[in-house]
């Protein structure tokens, strides 16, 4: 089992204007930095643009989406909270985002032999806002409290 992760944010701008340009000319050099991460299995992309900003969820132009997939949680948090780009990134999101005010971000295990669709993902989400945290859709944390730790294969 791999652990899937969806992102999505609010865009305080649209995604091409002059509010937003530092942030889309990070995208490839913090996408980069993630594909050669320990751990990285897969990241959703789109079209020829930087990453998956093109990418629709919940048929809302202002989200922008994030899905990838890494071999463990320890790998993602690494990835997430020690790379330096987007460790970099992280601390300027208060200039291209929005404040949440809901859940916005969500794990859950995939088989190996199967990548999530945006589909997919979504639904995960969904499921995590309507019901709270469970095995098949939980929150991003630093840890992953033990009932959600990968099931046994």
């Amino acid at each position: 089992m791999l652990l899937a992760q969806l992102n999505i944010a609010k865009v305080v701008a649209p995604i091409h204007s002059p509010a937003m340009a530092s942030f889309v000319a990070r995208i490839d050099d913090v996408n980069d930095q993630a594909e050669k991460a320990p751990g990285f299995v897969w990241r959703l992309t789109y079209g020829d643009g930087p990453g998956a900003i093109e990418q629709r969820v919940f048929d809302d132009d202002t989200l922008v989406v994030n899905v990838s997939v890494w071999a463990d949680a320890v790998s993602l948090f690494e990835f997430v909270y020690r790379s330096e780009r987007h460790r970099d990134a992280l601390r300027q999101r208060r200039e291209w985002f929005a404040v949440a005010t809901e859940p916005m971000v969500v794990c859950w295990w995939v088989p190996a032999t199967r990548l999530p669709s945006v589909l997919d993902a979504q639904e995960r989400l969904i499921l995590l806002r309507e019901r709270g945290p469970s095995i098949d859709a939980f929150a991003f944390r630093r840890e992953i409290p033990a009932e959600f730790q990968c099931p046994a294969m």
